[in-house]
């Protein structure tokens, strides 16, 4: 099976209840309570449907409920087996085509009727969501707070890396996963909130009320006074040949397989996109054991912080910059991806394209807010404030201010006069900056004391290293007075290491002088320790050079942080220089001898609901002179499970090689619903009997 049993940072349960389902006749063991598409990931399987145009199979993309890809035949049933909880004695079987519609005899269940009331209903339990409802219930705010997964805090949930920012501001130093129990802990001390987990909203009324499905059974109308939309961001998608084949994934759902369900759910990946998503992507995937055999992007420069992209090189991961992937081609799934370098006008270069063997393509290329409700309710005139990635995408950290903000917004909307505190906003918008400047590193010169040697060169929002430093060795420069300023050395250092365990670019080594031959140098690792005090291990550069191999001086575990310092010692000259452990060897991410890809981007499915290609909506462009995103209904584009979310972002470049200026197009309808309810959790009440 292809489980996690062993993980550095995650806790692997000790004992979850195994049921047993049949899979087009084969039985197979999962856990209770699962999703059923982790459930079958878990066992090998990557096709789970075959659309009816052009009998292509699909798997897995955003595990989220946002699209219809993972749809399989459950209990008779068509359902998206992403947010199906996996239950003792299920029959499952792959969707080929159009689901037939069962026979009219099954009992129904008589569900209680359920009514609720509230001053506020958030919607949307991750970072920005929760802040939002610690807020309010400080404002004596009745608030009742929905999110459809299983335990609150969102992404943080899937965050195995510690967090940038300040301590005092956003937990910064501590991992997400950390970050969402402590957010929880606070949120259950007030008992002015509730909390319903595992439910979606799945509309909102006219008259100030909201439908929830819970927990896949009962649906219930909740009455508020203003609401808060905080469900986060669904990921974008590429338009290449192949992007429709199982193994073709988003991040996020990458994510959620590796760092939620414990689902080995690759053995190679590549990533396309290098902003933080991605970088974090890759460096989530070594942690659970996968190789990841490279990243690239179509910009010329990485697009996360520098930090997170040098340790990632460091650990044996080249970054492609100046390319795009063309191809992923495989029979039935992924087996081969083709990248290839781009020109100034981002056109591929085919002669220089390279193959890489893989059994997963992540796409990292950015989110699309989740903000239909607040259009929704903005139509129908209610209070309403969006906050975090529905409003703006951003990290986390920002999105905790943003959270925080807009509660304060919706009280003044309800008739309190609440200063909105002048700092949130600032702090929320220093921790939303981009990077900014990148200032060359200062040389260091070793003595027999050890010292730290930071590797931040680049102006990001944090500060963790001089917040622990008991002795205050480690200031901010101060060029710009504020948390992007780069942290500096001026002396004193103990030798406690604090600052190389909470770094949380790892950009942070100590090193000294043991003679005039040689040094020591200290190195975080989050990685589990397979070697022992005497082996040798390469050592790389900022950059992911390599330098040379060191011997282990020294094993040393911190459970708090979970992570180990290892001790090397390396020639004086390059002490000061080291930062890293290769993780995986470069024969790992080397191409196969000859490119092999078929580039036909005419063929590259823009709807995937629908199976709609770029050829086939830029011919009825041209045909019908379309200048409204609806029209494209026609020919099924956005009339799928998703509602046009993913084919939607897809589709301005498309218009543009038709000849139509985008900004003169009308946008399509959005639609918010992300998991169908059945007409009888709705109708079949008792009271209703």
């Amino acid at each position: 099976m292809d489980r996690i049993v062993q993980h550095p940072i995650l806790t692997i349960p000790p004992a979850r209840k195994l049921v047993k389902f049949t899979f087009n006749d084969s039985i197979l063991e999962g856990f209770e309570g699962e999703p059923v598409s982790s459930a079958l990931m878990a066992q090998g399987y990557r096709e789970f449907s075959i659309h009816r145009k052009g009998d292509t199979p699909q798997g897995l993309f955003c595990a989220n409920g946002q699209c219809s890809h993972c749809t399989l035949v459950i209990d008779g049933l068509a359902q998206k087996s992403c947010v199906t909880p996996l239950k003792d004695g299920m029959q499952i079987k792959p969707l080929r085509h159009i689901p037939e519609i069962p026979a009219d005899n099954r009992p129904l269940t008589h569900y209680k009727k359920i009514e609720l009331t509230c001053d506020i209903l958030v919607i949307g339990g991750g970072p920005a969501g929760l802040m939002a409802a610690l807020e309010l219930a400080q404002l004596n705010y009745n608030v009742i707070v929905v999110d459809d997964k299983e335990k609150l805090g969102g992404k943080l949930l899937l965050q195995t890396h510690k967090f940038f920012g300040s301590i005092e501001d956003c937990y910064a130093g501590r991992r997400g996963i950390e970050i969402a129990a402590l957010l929880e802990k606070e949120l259950s001390s007030h008992t002015n909130i509730k909390i319903f987990t595992d439910t979606t909203v799945a509309a909102i009324y006219k008259d100030k009320k909201a439908g929830l499905f819970i927990k896949n059974q009962n649906y219930a109308i909740v009455a508020f006074r203003g609401l808060i939309i905080s469900p986060g961001a669904h990921e974008k998608s590429l338009i290449f040949n192949g992007n429709h084949l199982p193994g073709v994934f988003g991040a996020g759902a990458f994510q959620t397989l590796v760092n939620r369900d414990l689902v080995q759910a690759s053995r190679r990946i590549f990533i396309v996109g290098s902003g933080n998503v991605g970088l974090i992507a890759a460096y989530h995937a070594l942690q659970a054991g996968i190789t990841v055999v490279g990243i690239c992007d179509i910009l010329g420069k990485v697009s996360g912080y520098k930090v997170h992209a040098d340790k990632i090189k460091r650990m044996g991961v080249p970054i492609y910059l100046k390319h795009t992937v063309i191809a992923a081609e495989g029979n039935g799934k992924v087996a081969r991806v083709t990248i290839a370098a781009v020109d100034d006008n981002f056109q591929p270069l085919l002669d220089t394209a390279r193959t890489f063997a893989v059994d997963t393509l992540l796409i990292a290329v950015g989110l699309t807010p989740l903000d239909e409700f607040f259009e929704m309710a903005n139509q129908f005139g209610f209070p309403v404030v969006k906050a975090g990635d529905a409003d703006e995408i951003a990290e986390a950290s920002s999105a905790m201010f943003s959270g925080r903000i807009a509660a304060r917004r919706l009280a003044n909307q309800l008739g309190k006069n609440i200063a909105i505190d002048s700092t949130f906003i600032q702090k929320a918008e220093i921790l939303k900056n981009k990077a900014g400047r990148i200032f060359p590193s200062t040389p260091v010169v070793l003595d027999e004391k050890f010292q730290p040697i930071i590797r931040c060169t680049e102006e990001i929002p944090c500060n963790p290293c001089t917040a622990v430093c008991p002795v205050n060795a480690i200031q901010l420069r101060g060029d710009r007075h504020d948390l992007m300023d780069l942290p500096f050395y001026q002396g004193g250092c103990t030798g406690c290491m604090q600052c190389v365990l909470i770094c949380p670019g790892l950009a942070i080594t100590l090193a000294r002088k043991l003679d005039e031959q040689f040094g020591e140098v200290v190195l975080p690792h989050e990685y589990l320790a397979t070697f022992k005090v005497g082996d040798r291990l390469e050592l790389t550069g900022v950059s992911g050079e390599f330098l040379e191999s060191g011997e282990i001086l020294k094993i040393r575990y911190f459970k708090k942080h979970k992570t180990y310092l290892i001790h090397v010692k390396t020639t004086l000259q390059n002490a000061p220089l080291v930062a890293g452990i290769r993780v995986q060897p470069e024969s790992e991410t080397t191409a196969l001898p000859e490119a092999q890809f078929k580039y036909l981007p005419d063929d590259g499915i823009v709807c995937h609901c629908e199976m709609v290609t770029v050829k086939e909506i830029r011919d009825f462009i041209r045909e019908h002179n379309v200048h409204d995103i609806n029209q494209l209904k026609l020919i099924r584009v956005g009339m799928g499970a998703c509602g046009g979310k993913n084919c939607s972002v897809l589709l301005s470049h498309i218009f543009e090689e038709a000849g139509v200026d985008f900004h003169t197009v009308t946008p399509g309808t959005k639609r918010p619903l992300s998991v169908e309810i059945p007409m009888s959790a709705i109708v079949n009440e008792e009271s209703r009997s």
